[in-house]
């Protein structure tokens, strides 16, 4: 009876030294397998730096982040930052682009860099929510949630105004006019559904929010078209002609004229 006790009890301890053997080497392992252990700053930078290269986006930020979190200061963490930054924009990684922007931002207000950095976050905002397939099809980008297009423009708006030599100054000057174009269109989508259903006062306050804001884009024509609809619809037939006498002087050809003109017909 002692005997069996004193093997239970035996049993119990080398089952428990096993386990804390166990769980020591487990703790250890990684480091044991991790081959950058022993990397220095430059050699992480240059392997990220490949990486991305090579388009092994997922490695390279496993490098970056590595190499962040080993050597947060200095200038290849400061580097590494926008690069991981770019890193996750190729990678569809939006919101983790976004924030490590927002902390390369407020963290170096004085970088070199900087226009850069205001640079990709307009690029990240401007083809957020667009999938693989639709870069390859054509797109509407107006049908779009303007939230992250408002953002964009911000953004791009922000770089030409405190960088307005940058070498990224251009494109996104460029980018700018084609934002204001979609915002404005999207404004028009939303004043014709108010039209469809016989929403007048919102379709004639959404067109003159396009004439206000967005003057002079390739929305204009239709704004006035929507608010000559949508006052003849209230039964404002003086501001309707005003609204027809402007777009036929200055787009007669333009399809929104026919439209107006219809609807002062059928009224």
């Amino acid at each position: 009876m002692t005997a069996s006790k004193n093997w239970s009890k035996n049993a119990n301890v080398v089952l428990a030294l096993i386990w804390l053997v166990g769980s020591s080497g487990c703790a250890l392992l990684p480091d044991e397998i991790d081959p950058t252990r022993d990397w220095t700053i430059q050699k992480l930078y240059s392997e990220a730096k490949d990486a991305l290269n090579d388009g092994s986006y997922e490695q390279a930020i496993k490098y970056y982040e590595k190499l962040d979190s080993r050597y947060p200061f200095g200038r290849y963490a400061q580097q590494a930052q926008l690069e991981i930054a770019y890193t996750y924009y190729k990678s569809d990684e939006a919101t983790s682009a976004i924030a490590t922007l927002d902390r390369f931002i407020k963290t170096y207000p004085r970088h070199a860099n900087l226009d850069y950095a205001y640079y990709l976050r307009g690029l990240v905002n401007f083809n957020q929510g667009i999938s693989f397939i639709d870069r390859y099809l054509p797109l509407d980008r107006s049908q779009r949630d303007p939230g992250v297009a408002r953002q964009s423009f911000q953004d791009f708006g922000e770089l030409v105004r405190r960088f307005p030599d940058s070498k990224f100054a251009a494109d996104a000057r460029q980018r700018m006019v084609h934002l204001r174009n979609s915002l404005a269109q999207y404004e028009v989508h939303v004043a014709r559904y108010y039209l469809r259903q016989n929403g007048y006062l919102a379709a004639v306050n959404r067109g003159k929010y396009v004439i206000e804001h967005y003057p002079q884009t390739q929305a204009t024509p239709d704004a006035l078209g929507i608010m000559a609809q949508g006052y003849r619809g209230l039964g404002m037939d003086d501001l309707a002609e005003d609204a027809t006498r402007i777009l036929r002087s200055s787009y007669p050809t333009h399809p929104a004229l026919a439209e107006a003109t219809q609807a002062r017909v059928a009224r």
